[in-house]
């Protein structure tokens, strides 16, 4: 696969690589060098950051409740100290 770099510096990633990273528009992307070649990454973290305080634990107390019922842990033994 080719890009072509226009006037302006942008290029246009290939459909194929957009739709196999989940590219869409406003993906943040991290350009790093690497000897000659040009790396980009998908910001993850950005996709993380944005979604970190949004999803409400309905039903649980707290968020080590919601962890003790995800690993099938006694809801009322202390951290770390439930048998399955």
């Amino acid at each position: 696969m080719e890009a072509t770099v226009a006037e302006r510096g942008q290029i246009t990633l290939p459909k194929p690589v957009r739709d196999a990273l989940g590219l869409s528009k406003g993906t943040i992307l991290k350009v790093e060098l690497e000897g000659s070649r040009i790396v980009l990454r998908k910001s993850v973290d950005d996709a993380v950051s944005r979604a970190r305080g949004r999803f409400k634990l309905e039903g649980f107390g707290d968020t080590d409740a919601a962890m003790r019922a995800v690993r099938g842990e006694a809801a009322d033994a202390p951290n770390g100290d439930a048998t399955p």
